[in-house]
């Protein structure tokens, strides 16, 4: 298996620097603190996603885009319900 990059490490580290209970950092703002491109945040934002090590815990208004942005956490941290809840992703996902 193949060790995991320098962007993906940085923002990992970043996301569980940054995650508070009541606000989690976003897309932007990881982008912003890590200074890594916000196209290659994003897609590395993705796989983390998808691989289980980052979760999206909730959707946040923001002023500069008319719809609500993810907040990311790490898995372990938003696991404090042992469950996933199905519509919400999915409401967020649709927005």
């Amino acid at each position: 298996m193949r060790p995991a990059g320098e962007i993906r490490t940085l923002l990992l580290e970043t996301v569980r620097e940054l995650s508070l209970p009541e606000q989690s950092p976003t897309l932007a703002e990881l982008s912003a603190r890590t200074q890594v491109g916000e196209q290659a945040a994003r897609h590395t934002l993705s796989n983390l996603t998808r691989s289980g090590q980052l979760r999206i815990v909730r959707t946040r208004r923001v002023a500069y885009r008319n719809r609500p942005v993810a907040e990311y956490a790490p898995a372990e941290v938003a696991e404090g319900k042992g469950y996933v809840d199905l519509a919400q992703v999915l409401t967020a996902a649709w927005r």
